[in-house]
């Protein structure tokens, strides 16, 4: 019998069995080693998927944190700057007070000052009158004599002061 091709039958049958083989070698090899693999590997890109979830979740997490901790910084920022100008206010309100007792305490002491001049003033008026009248009465009595007597001496002394007047001892 002429061939077609020149494939004899041990040919054919050795090659129908060879697919047959390779089908049953791909669907046993699919079975045991291509499904496990794909399992494998859509449990990654399962968990992979996860993960970018998860990170995109914490990155919207910590957005969120961020935006909050900046607007309490902000308040802590104002609440600050509110405290220092509460501070600056009871400062400037004490250096006042400090200043106005100061004043009044220095006004005190120049009135005591004055009331000690005035007395002063009059003690050393007071001691002006005595030691002139002294003298007087001393020249009195050496111009008069022994003559006269010390009541006639002490009324020519004070009618003679009546006579100057207040102001000339004063001034």
């Amino acid at each position: 019998m002429d061939r077609l091709i020149g494939f004899d039958p041990q040919f054919l049958h050795d090659a129908v069995l060879t697919g047959i083989n390779i089908f049953i070698l791909f669907f046993a090899l699919s079975y045991l080693l291509f499904n496990p693999a794909r399992e494998v590997l859509e449990k990654r890109r399962k968990k992979i998927a996860g993960e970018l979830a998860q990170a995109e979740a914490d990155q919207t997490s910590a957005a969120a944190m961020k935006a909050e901790y900046e607007a309490k910084l902000r308040d802590v920022n104002k609440e600050a700057e509110n405290i220092l100008e509460t501070a600056r206010r009871k400062a400037k309100a004490r250096e006042e007070e400090m200043l106005e007792e100061a004043r009044q305490e220095a006004a005190r002491i120049i009135e005591r000052a004055n009331r000690e001049i005035e007395l002063e003033k009059k003690k050393a008026v007071d001691d002006m009158k005595q030691e002139v009248v002294s003298i007087a009465a001393l020249m009195a009595e050496k111009v008069v004599g022994s003559a006269m007597d010390r009541q006639i001496q002490d009324a020519l002394i004070n009618e003679t002061l009546k006579e100057m007047g207040e102001s000339t001892w004063q001034s």
